[in-house]
Order: structure tokens, then sequence, then C-alpha cells
């Protein structure tokens, strides 16, 4: 029983230190969450000029070994090329573990669709080798999946899961890397462009405090009024759907069941009523502070710290306060 973790990072080309890739936080997550199983990681590290993760790969504590594939086709991490390179070594894994991000999600229904397996998607906890968790209803209910396939298939909530530990073996011993070659490119699919949206502020799901705006702001040129305060808390800016939708936030921004799903230490929502789908993205926040002039708002339902105001009064007074 051996569980293999899909890797997510950089590729060397869009890495932000100019060519060096590096691990993503998620793929941490993830192997966290399969060293519950207790029966071994394997790391797939798949890419093009993407050494440098897998050996960021191989000093996270709990892992086993490191498989590289490194091809030109895989670069751009095409879901239908990955997918062939994780079923060309699918057989002897009892699990088989992606991050449930937009690129873990785009290849795990086609690795479990090949592997006539059921995708157990967004894991939050792990009960046994068969039993798993996972919300349903927006995150109101919990269901607890039991699956009888020979080889698990699933997507991990990363905000479920302590970061497993880089380069912290006790011993001092590093796993081993396993080169393969890689499959041919399966020339289903081509990759055009990429558009990275940059910023200063920390990437809003790894943030360790977030600011977020609703449609109480009332314009774009209002949730400016934030970013004094994010500055000052050194957070990520986000946004519910309702702000992104008119205009106010850009769309990565997003926070809720149809953006990301965040868990910081500490979430401010100012002007956020708090619908059920964005309340799904963000409760699970350490700590929830909420500011909003409807004292029925159903953001006050899920809030550590609560206060009916007027924002455009409240934010300026505590941005000073700080």
């Amino acid at each position: 029983m051996t569980t293999l973790v899909i890797a997510e990072h950089d590729a060397a080309g869009q890495a932000p230190s100019g060519g060096t890739a590096r691990l993503r936080n998620s793929t941490l997550n993830t192997i966290a969450a399969a060293l519950q199983l207790s029966n071994g990681v394997h790391v797939l590290v798949a890419g093009s000029g993407a050494q440098s993760a897998a050996e960021a790969a191989r000093r996270v504590a709990g892992v086993d070994k490191v498989i590289y594939v490194d091809a030109p086709h895989l670069a751009d991490g095409l879901a239908e090329n990955v997918a062939a390179q994780v079923l060309s070594i699918a057989n002897g894994y009892t699990h088989i573990f992606f991050a449930a991000t937009a690129a873990g999600k785009n290849t795990a229904p086609r690795v479990a669709a090949k592997l006539d397996a059921s995708q157990i998607s967004d894991v939050i906890a792990i009960e046994s080798a068969d039993t798993f968790q996972r919300p349903i209803y927006a995150g109101n209910a919990i269901a607890t999946v039991q699956s009888a396939d020979a080889v698990k298939v699933a997507t991990i909530r990363t905000t479920a899961f302590e970061a497993a530990v880089a380069e912290a073996k006790p011993d001092g011993s590093i796993a081993p890397i396993e080169t393969l070659p890689a499959v041919g490119d399966s020339g289903l699919s081509t990759f055009i462009r990429r558009e990275v949206a940059t910023s200063e502020r920390p990437e809003l799901t790894g943030a360790r405090v977030v600011v977020s705006g609703g449609r109480g702001l009332g314009s774009r040129e209002n949730f400016a009024l934030l970013d004094p305060l994010a500055e000052k808390l050194g957070a990520a800016l986000g946004a519910s759907r309702a702000a992104v939708d008119s205009g106010f936030a850009p769309n990565d921004w997003q926070v809720g069941q149809t953006g990301k799903i965040v868990a910081p230490d500490v979430y401010l929502a100012f002007g956020i009523s708090g619908a059920i789908q964005h309340l799904a993205g963000m409760k699970d926040s350490k700590v929830i502070v909420a500011v909003n002039k409807d004292a029925d708002a159903p953001i006050f339902g899920v809030a550590d710290y609560g206060l009916v105001g007027d924002l455009f009064e409240v934010l300026p007074a505590l941005t000073q306060a700080l």
C-alpha cells in the first residue's frame, strides 16, 4: 500500500525567481494528508526544467521517493498529458492524491475515469484507508464516503491539512529521486498563453490574514479603502462573488464555493452579507471578524467578532487604530 501524490510546482519559465521551479504549498498540504494513511508516500514531479522542485520534494518529511519526469510537453501542466503520465505509473499504488486546486480538479477526473474508479472530491479528513470525509451542500453537511475501488483517487482540500514540514527529516536523510521517461505528447490540447496576475501582497490561499470586501463597498473605487488596512496587516485581499460580479474586484480575488477556499488565521469581512456560497469558502478561518450595517446578516452567524456599523466609518478608524 503506497500513496502517490501529484506535485504542483512553478515551472522554470513561470517561477517568480526567474528560472527556479518551486514546489507549491498545496503539494505540502496534500503530502500531509497522504501521511495520515501511514502506508508510504511517493511524489510525482512532472514538468520541464523542474529539477529544483523534485529536489525540494525529496526533502519533505515523510516522503519515501520522488519520481521525476522531464519533457517539453509537460512544461505547462496540460491535464491530458499529466493524466497520461500518472496512468503510466499508477500500477502498484492504492491511493492517488491531487490537491483540490484548478490543476488538480482538471486532472484527477481523467485519471479516475481511466482507472474505473469513483473520484472522491475535496477530502477534508481521512478516517481510514478506504473512508474519507468531504463537505456537501456548500459545507453545511459532511459526507463520510467509503470506497471499495482498488485505487482511491481523491482531491485534497488543502486548507483542511497542515502543510508537511519541508527539509525537516530528523536524521538528515533525503528521499531518492527516480527519473522516468515521459509518455509521449497526447496531442489533445495545445498551450496558447498564460496571463499571470502579479501582486506584492501574499497569495490569497496561503495568506495568514485576509481582508475581504463585498457589495456593501459600493464601487471599485471604494474597494481601495481596504488597501491601507491590508498593508498594515500584511494581508491578502479577497472579495465576495457579488463584488466580483459587480466589477468591484478582479476574479482571482473571489472567495467562496465558486472561488478560492481560504482558512487564514484572521479573516476580516467588510460589507459581506454572508451568502452560503461565500461562507463555504472561508468559515474554516481561525478568527473571523465581520463588519456590516445589517445586524441580521448571515456573516454574523460564523463570526468570532462582529460589529454592526457603517464600514466607511469603521474601516478608517480601524486602520488608524492599528
